[in-house]
C-alpha cells in the first residue's frame, strides 16, 4: 500500500476538489517530485514517458497558484501540436468544471487553423489567466500586442525534443523573451537530445531535474515480431501482414512526409483502406482524419512520428513499423501508441542488416523479439538474426583453420596464391566432412 496522497502537498480545497473529481486516488512517480518542486516555483526539467501523468503535475499546480481577480495572463503552455494543445486545454476545461470556476477561470485555446483577426479581437478585450497553444500562434498573438505576456508567472513547453525536432524552438525562444526574465519554466520531454541543451542553459540557471524511468521501456504484455524487409517492399508484406492479424486499429509507421505518402498510396492501390496522419497535412485534413478514425472509418492508419507523440489515437492494437527509426526512444514511442489500458497489443517491425543495431540496443533494454515471415497467410517463426551470425562465424574460424593448414612455400614461385586457394578449399571441405561426420 502506498504512504502517497495528494493531501501531503500544499494544495488548497479547490484543487482538492478537482483531485477528488477526476478520481485520482494518489499521485504518479513524476506528479509525486513535479508538484512539490512546481509549488516551490523552482524551474523543472522533466523527463518521463507518454501517459505517466506529467500534464496533470504541471497543471495542478498552476491552478493552486491562479489568482482569480487578477484579469492578466498568469500562465502559459505550450504544446507541439494543435492536437495536444487541445487536449491539455480540454483538461483545463474539465478542472474548472469541477472546481465550479467555469466563469471566473478564464484560459483560451490559441492555436493555428482558426480565424487570426476574431483571435486578436477577444484577446484584446479580455486577456485569459491561462493560455494554452502551439508556439507560432502564441508569437503571432504577442508580435501583435493582443496578448500581454509581461506578467507570466509560469511558462511550460511540452515534449520539448518533438518541438524541436519540427523547429518550433526558434518560436518558444521568442515568446520567452517578452515575458518576465524571472518567469518559473517547466519543460517537459521524453529525452533530452544535445541540440535542446543551448535552449536549457540560456533560461534555466539552476533547474530540478527530475527523470522518471520506467522498470520497462513497453508494458509486459506486449509482442514484438521481426519479419525480414530482404528487398522486397514494404506494401507487399504490410499487406501479407493485414491477412494475419485482426486490429482493432493498426498505426503503420514510416521514418518521414515523403516515405508516408508513398506507403499510404501503395497499400491504397493494393485494396487497403488506410488512412495518413503527417505533419505535411493541412490543419483541415488533419481535423477530418481525427474525426474519421474516432468515426471507426480506418483499420489501418501510415503516420510519422508525429502520431507517437503529438497526437492522442485511441484503441491502437498493433503498431507495424514500415521501416524502424534510428533512435531507441522513437521505437518505444511508436509501440507506445498500444498496449493501453490494460489492452494486449502487438508492434510488427520490418528489419534490415541496418537495424541491427538498434535492435541490439532494445533487447538489451529487457525487450524480447520473436522472428517471423508470412507464408501461405499464415505466421512462420524463422531463425533469428543472431542464429546466422554464429553460423557464418563457425564457417569463418573453418576457413581460418584450413589456411594455417597450408604452407606457404619458402621459395615464391609464380601462380603460388592459387596454388595455396586450391589447397585451401580442399582443407576447408575436408574439416566440413569431419566436422559432420562427429555430429554424427
Amino acid at each position: 500500500m502506498s504512504n502517497h496522497s495528494f493531501d501531503q502537498y500544499s494544495i488548497n480545497s479547490t484543487i482538492s476538489q478537482i483531485v477528488e473529481g477526476m478520481g485520482f486516488k494518489e499521485p504518479t512517480p513524476i506528479q509525486q517530485k513535479v508538484i512539490p518542486a512546481a509549488l516551490r516555483g523552482e524551474s523543472i526539467i522533466g523527463q518521463s514517458h507518454t501517459g505517466s501523468g506529467k500534464t496533470h503535475a504541471f497543471l495542478l499546480s498552476m491552478l493552486n497558484g491562479l489568482d482569480e481577480n487578477l484579469k492578466q495572463v498568469q500562465y502559459v503552455v505550450t504544446a507541439p501540436t494543435r492536437e495536444l494543445a487541445i487536449q491539455i486545454y480540454d483538461e483545463v476545461t474539465k478542472a474548472a468544471a469541477l472546481a465550479g470556476k467555469e466563469n471566473t477561470w478564464q484560459a483560451k485555446l490559441v492555436i493555428g487553423g482558426t480565424d487570426k483577426l476574431k483571435m486578436m479581437e477577444k484577446l484584446s478585450s479580455n486577456q485569459p489567466q491561462i493560455v494554452v497553444g502551439t508556439p507560432g500562434r502564441i508569437l503571432d498573438m504577442t508580435k501583435e500586442e493582443a496578448l500581454n505576456l509581461g506578467g507570466v508567472k509560469a511558462f511550460v513547453l511540452d515534449e520539448a525534443d518533438l518541438m524541436l525536432d519540427l523547429g518550433f524552438i526558434e518560436d518558444v525562444d521568442q515568446i520567452l523573451l517578452r515575458t518576465n526574465p524571472d518567469v518559473q519554466l517547466m519543460v517537459f520531454s521524453a529525452t533530452i537530445p544535445e541540440r535542446l541543451q543551448p535552449f536549457l542553459k540560456k533560461y534555466l540557471a539552476n533547474p530540478t531535474h527530475i527523470q522518471i524511468e520506467d522498470n520497462k521501456p513497453s508494458p509486459e504484455s506486449m509482442e514484438h515480431r521481426l519479419i525480414p524487409l530482404r528487398h522486397k517492399n514494404p506494401a507487399d508484406i504490410i499487406v501479407d501482414i493485414t491477412k494475419v492479424i485482426q486490429p482493432y486499429l493498426a498505426i503503420i509507421f514510416t521514418n518521414g512526409k515523403e516515405q508516408a505518402d508513398e506507403l499510404a498510396s501503395e497499400l491504397l492501390d493494393r485494396g487497403l483502406e488506410t488512412g495518413l496522419i503527417h505533419g505535411g497535412l493541412s490543419p483541415r485534413e488533419r481535423k477530418r482524419m481525427l474525426k474519421e478514425l474516432q468515426g471507426l472509418r480506418y483499420q489501418y492508419i501510415v503516420a510519422t512520428d508525429l502520431a507517437s507523440r503529438g497526437i492522442d489515437i485511441q484503441g491502437v492494437s498493433h503498431v507495424i513499423n514500415a521501416r524502424l527509426p534510428k533512435e531507441e526512444e522513437f521505437y518505444i514511442h511508436r509501440v507506445g501508441r498500444t498496449a493501453r489500458a490494460g489492452l494486449k497489443g502487438t508492434a510488427i517491425n520490418l528489419y534490415t542488416e541496418e537495424d541491427l543495431p538498434l535492435i541490439q540496443r532494445l533487447e538489451k533494454r529487457g525487450l524480447t523479439f520473436d522472428f517471423f515471415e508470412v507464408k501461405n497467410g499464415e505466421w512462420k517463426e524463422v531463425k533469428s538474426y543472431n542464429e546466422r551470425q554464429t553460423r557464418q562465424r563457425k564457417e569463418t574460424d573453418i576457413e581460418k583453420q584450413a589456411r594455417h593448414m597450408v604452407r606457404k612455400p619458402k621459395k615464391v614461385k609464380p601462380g603460388y596464391k592459387k596454388k595455396m586457394k586450391r589447397e585451401t578449399e580442399k582443407n576447408v571441405k575436408k574439416l566440413k566432412r569431419n566436422s559432420f561426420r562427429n555430429k554424427k
